[in-house]
């Protein structure tokens, strides 16, 4: 820790004085090279320093964080994974509570949960309950923070048999904006533990999530890539095949360069129900792979740590990058047309675009019965652009800025507005799109800003944002 000289930074140094009389002075970190390391984030855009990261290791240290940012009047900032595309994690010249340090993941095999600490990643949850014979519920990429994923919702390719991570939520431990902790489930503080089902960051800094497990440790998956030229009968008969595919069958869909650099028609099948028929030459998920000649196919038996893997090293950190969200209901001739266009275009070899499918068990519980917005079957799209510049680390109006790459975003994701239902994924929502954040909890809306104003009145928590938040978002596991 490096104290402040400035005699005239007293709130500085009365907030520095504060923390260290609650946390170990190692673990409060204002410069050097371990705070360096603490503000390093996924997208390498992003460029927002706090004035002091606290290095967690206990919810005490958590409840100390909480209560010196408020006693003097800085903002406060959690960072789990890190992953934001808006660096979330952070606010200018707050204080940033480093969840990075509880990461443990205790597993209960007979109950089938693990309880996982607030800074765990998916993998790290993926991986301790594959070595018992189970599996957690996560999105596509093992390096996002696994409580960030599930208090947005948490879209994956186990989502058509089990559910949102969300739903597979089943307490947490949560410190409040007094600095108090209270324990959510389904029977203690109910309101709460509904909005932490879909409502993001904005309640509370999760310590602590315990989440049910399934026993599916390998699935059937894997990659099969098309040549663009052939996309508009690809994606027809995918669109088929969603429409009836069975819940153990959920299909990632979209564009991603290919080895040669040319974009291709991206599909990437997950059975999580029986091996065997999962794994037939002539059952569903092998199919996949015979609506053309692929220019690559990969499809068998895989561990699911393997697969979070992969997406993570398709997608490293350390590249600059924005993301955008629509929500389609399927994919038709004309909107396929739309997307084959954009992917001509990535200006980037690092871009994609790729769509989730929502369907099976993640459509039947009842739209009021957690705070995630929506419950129809539908497709949630990602337009990712993502790109290399050692050069500069944030945005300017200049190419070296990453404009050319900023445009296509742009352009691509109001081309998809005439096809899209209102709203769109929270995690994946920012300042720059209000009419979808207005539009992305629907019903569901005026309870969860009533849950709001009772628990954090003074607007202490935001992380993805609310239809009526004006705060600067960035202060949840993201």
């Amino acid at each position: 820790m490096q104290t402040p000289t400035d005699t005239s930074d007293a709130v500085s140094a009365a907030l520095l004085t504060e923390l260290c009389s609650h946390v170990p002075a190692d673990r409060v970190l204002t410069d050097g090279p371990e705070y360096a390391r603490a503000v390093a984030l996924f997208n390498a855009a992003v460029y927002v320093r706090p004035s002091v990261v606290v290095r967690c290791a206990t919810t005490a240290d958590v409840q100390a964080g909480v209560r010196a940012s408020r006693n003097h009047g800085v903002p406060l900032s959690v960072r789990g994974g890190g992953h934001d595309f808006w660096g979330r994690a952070f606010r200018p010249g707050g204080v940033a509570l480093d969840l990075t340090g509880m990461r443990d993941v205790r597993i209960d095999v007979n109950r089938r949960c693990a309880t996982v600490g607030g800074g765990a990643l998916s993998s790290d949850v993926v991986s301790a309950a594959e070595r018992v014979g189970l599996s957690a519920v996560t999105g596509t990429a093992g390096s996002v923070g696994m409580v960030g994923l599930t208090l947005g919702g948490g879209y994956g390719p186990l989502l058509g048999k089990f559910g949102l991570a969300a739903d597979n939520l089943l307490g947490a431990e949560v410190v409040l904006a007094d600095g108090s902790q209270v324990t959510t489930d389904a029977e203690h503080h109910p309101d709460l533990f509904w909005a932490l089902r879909g409502g993001g960051g904005n309640f509370g800094v999760v310590t602590s999530a315990r989440i049910r497990l399934h026993p599916i440790p390998t699935v059937v998956s894997g990659t099969i890539l098309y040549p663009i030229d052939r996309s508009a009968g690809i994606l027809a008969d995918l669109g088929g095949i969603l429409q009836s595919s069975p819940d153990e069958l959920t299909v990632d869909v979209g564009f991603l360069p290919g080895p040669d650099g040319k974009p291709t028609v991206y599909v990437a099948p997950t059975w999580s129900g029986d091996l065997e028929s999962g794994n037939a030459e002539n059952g569903p998920v092998h199919a996949l792979a015979r609506l053309g000649t692929p220019v690559f196919a990969e499809v068998g038996p895989v561990a699911r740590s393997a697969t979070l893997a992969a997406t993570d090293a398709m997608f490293p950190p350390g590249r600059m990058g924005a993301i955008r969200t629509r929500t389609v209901q399927s994919v038709t001739g004309p909107l396929a047309t739309v997307l084959d266009r954009a992917a001509q275009q990535f200006t980037s070899p690092f871009s994609a675009i790729v769509w989730h499918q929502f369907h099976g068990a993640a459509t039947r519980p009842a739209l009021g019965s957690t705070a995630f917005g929506r419950r129809e079957p539908h497709l949630m799209v990602e337009l990712i652009s993502m790109w290399e510049n050692s050069e500069n680390r944030e945005y300017t109006g200049g190419d070296d800025g990453g404009s050319s790459h900023l445009r296509w975003l742009e352009e691509t994701h109001t081309a998809l507005e005439p096809f899209s239902l209102p709203g769109g994924y929270v995690n994946f929502l920012g300042p720059e799109t209000p009419a979808q954040v207005a539009d992305s909890y629907g019903a569901n809306t005026e309870r969860l800003l009533a849950i709001k104003s009772a628990v954090d009145p003074d607007s202490v928590f935001s992380a993805t944002p609310l239809p009526t938040d004006t705060a600067d978002p960035g202060s949840a596991p993201v």
